[in-house]
């Protein structure tokens, strides 16, 4: 039993990892125990289907500085990482992934770099070992954030990285509803610096993200951090409008020229097609804004608990 708050915590979402929890919490503990022997685990069990929170509840059984949290649905990722932090205790908190990709051999040297003064080291990846079409829709994915949420986020840097205790109180109080654990982190503009990492292959199965949740993460995405693309929409329609008054002077200068108006029925509709869907689209835009914002005035909870293995 732990006699004191632990000095690092460890916050890992899991989702379908039953094969690489043993590999997992085996290495941890080992990384870990080479820093100091009081620390936690908590790993936060978001409905994947499989056995992985039967395991959990094994390695809390027999260590409880393994504690196990399971959600009463599939809530997502971010949402796992969130309610994991929201009951951490650590002065230092790490936070990873379950797939082994980033080895928990890298703590120790992600925790001497923060003693340097940083509150917060990322665990900059090397040579990720992703498909060709991941690096690429996962690079397109970040230079369009970076665009349209007006923020620089590296893609090089995942959700792997420990952060002082400071940056994890700080972060407790940001509840939005729209949750980008690494924007939201770097939004509060702590002391940062990274430190390269290799990156490993996965330890067993394929990646959980598929091409329409990165699109929904993407857009939710944009919308939490930034109002962009309604900006990007009035100078759109700023455009066509002057697009239109100069088409349309030159219809009147042909006028007065040649005594007759240019005829084009067919180049009528199109415009008239194109700037309906331009219309639409900005009338979508604000529909999804006003939409987001409903939804954070319901006052929901972010995730819902079912059962913890430390209350049991």
């Amino acid at each position: 039993m732990l006699t004191q708050a632990p000095h690092i915590s460890v916050v890992i979402p899991v989702y379908k990892a039953e094969k690489c929890l043993d590999a997992l919490c085996t290495r941890l503990n080992k990384s870990l125990t080479s820093i100091t022997p009081n620390y936690e685990i908590i790993l936060v069990e978001d409905c994947g289907g499989d056995r992985s929170w039967e395991k959990i509840a094994e390695f809390s059984r027999q260590d409880k500085r393994i504690k196990g949290v399971q959600f009463s649905r599939n809530f997502g990722q971010h949402y796992g990482i969130t309610a994991g932090l929201d009951i951490s205790q650590g002065e230092w908190v790490v936070v990873m992934d379950c797939d082994l990709q980033d080895a928990p051999e890298e703590i120790p040297r992600l925790y001497k770099k923060a003693q340097e003064g940083f509150d917060i080291v990322l665990a900059s990846r090397t040579n990720r070992q992703d498909s060709y079409l991941k690096k690429l829709t996962s690079t397109a994915f970040y230079k369009v954030l970076s665009y349209l949420a007006d923020t620089e986020y590296d893609g090089s840097h995942g959700n792997f990285r420990i952060m002082s205790k400071t940056v994890v109180d700080n972060f407790k109080h940001m509840r939005e509803q729209l949750r980008f654990f690494g924007g939201l982190v770097q939004w509060m503009g702590f002391p940062t610096t990274s430190l390269e990492v290799v990156h490993y292959e996965r330890f067993e199965g394929q990646s959980s993200y598929s091409f329409k949740k990165l699109l929904k993460l993407a857009t939710d995405t944009i919308i939490a951090f930034s109002d962009k693309p309604l900006r990007v929409s009035i100078k759109l329609g700023f455009f066509m409008s002057c697009l239109s008054f100069a088409y349309g002077a030159y219809i009147l200068m042909r006028a007065l020229i040649n005594g007759s108006t240019v005829q084009g029925w067919s180049s009528l509709i199109v415009s008239i097609y194109f700037i309906g869907g331009i219309i639409i689209s900005m009338l979508g835009i604000i529909g999804i804004y006003l939409g987001k914002a409903f939804d954070q005035m319901k006052g929901r909870p972010l995730y819902i608990v079912r059962r913890t293995t430390f209350n049991e």
